[in-house]
């Protein structure tokens, strides 16, 4: 219920109170982010520039007590400088003074962020253009690419069987995840589940699952499960599934909750349980970027596929890398022209799939 001096309230207190707590939440957001990119820009001028490029030392020395004593540093510059309401954080987020000081450190600030990015980048990977076009590598390359466009189609048959298993791999993965994305999808659409605390913590958690599940990679839940499974197609399977479920479960809640609310009220309005407003009002609005998804997630996993044999997943990938390790370039000629002539029909066929939808 609404207090006495809630409801003594006029509508303008109400948002000017609004803004005041975003403002706030906005300028604490400011200050972490601050810290992050102070003691991000600490680390790579020590670590990056100074010690691997202007002492080329191989080994850099690495202590906890170094990295705590940068943070601190880091974390006192950065408050401080949050405070005064002139940091990068706080343009970002619409907290920062209006003003030159402002505006000047804000593009020096950004301007050194983007350049110590590059230097330590370019010093990492060790970008080299005297390697790239050197005698001896354009000899390499001359070889390997002579060996490539002349394909040995005597494996063609073990290819065939191969690019069709790697196929299949794609399709069961992308099959698979229909329904179980379709229910989790429900239940991480925030419009739906933000009626009560408890549906707004499964809500949050189950969130928080998928985004960890997706933030690991195809071909890392194919090393696990090649481990879990043994080597094979099934590993890849299950490993494409897994990403599959967590990637589609964010398309499609994101599409639910991009949907027009009048028909949830209309149907509301009728009595209708929560299961009736679901499939009344909900579901006729999805269909459409449900398929388009799916479809589009079916092509992105014949891609995937390709890639996650080279650790043990099954398919093409696999025998790709059996060749490639026997240094046989002729036959991962053949592969290789094999996976873009299948991924370039795939990419044709779901687009037209998807054109017809629509």
């Amino acid at each position: 219920m609404r207090t006495t001096n809630e409801i003594n309230q006029s509508p303008l207190d109400i948002i000017r109170q609004n803004k005041e707590v975003e403002r706030r939440v906005n300028f604490i957001k400011a200050i972490f982010l601050d810290i992050f990119f102070v003691f991000y820009s600490v680390l790579v001028v020590q670590r990056a520039i100074y010690y691997k490029f202007i002492l080329d030392l191989r080994d850099i020395p690495f202590s906890w007590e170094g990295i705590l004593l940068v943070f601190i540093i880091s974390v006192v510059i950065s408050v401080c400088w949050t405070f005064t309401r002139t940091s990068i954080s706080c343009k970002l987020f619409g907290v920062a003074k209006n003003n030159k000081v402002t505006k000047w450190t804000v593009e020096i600030f950004g301007w050194f962020l983007f350049n110590i990015t590059f230097i330590a980048g370019w010093i990492i990977t060790k970008l080299s253009i005297v390697d790239l076009f050197s005698s001896e590598g354009l000899q390499g390359a001359e070889r390997l690419f002579g060996a490539l466009f002349r394909p040995e189609f005597g494996i063609f048959d073990d290819a065939l069987f191969a690019m069709i298993e790697t196929i299949y791999i794609a399709l069961l993965a992308t099959l698979i995840s229909i329904p179980i994305t379709l229910l989790l999808s429900f239940f991480t659409a925030r419009n739906l589940m933000k009626s009560s605390k408890f549906t707004f913590a499964v809500y949050y958690v189950l969130r928080l699952v998928l985004n960890f599940i997706r933030s690991i990679e195809p071909l890392i839940w194919a090393i696990i499960f090649s481990v879990w499974v043994g080597i094979g197609p099934f590993a890849g399977m299950i490993a494409l599934l897994v990403h599959t479920i967590a990637s589609n479960a964010k398309l499609y809640s994101e599409a639910i909750e991009g949907i027009e609310q009048g028909p949830v009220e209309a149907i509301t309005a009728t009595g209708a349980n929560k299961v009736q407003v679901v499939w009344y009002a909900v579901v006729p609005q999805i269909v459409l970027p449900f398929l388009s998804f799916t479809i589009y997630r079916w092509d992105i996993n014949v891609r995937m596929a390709t890639i996650i044999g080279l650790v043990g997943g099954g398919g093409i990938g696999t025998m790709l890398m059996q060749y490639q390790g026997l240094a046989r370039w002729h036959e991962v000629g053949l592969i290789v022209l094999m996976i873009a002539l299948v991924v370039w029909v795939m990419d044709y066929v779901s687009a037209k799939i998807r054109e017809a939808i629509y």
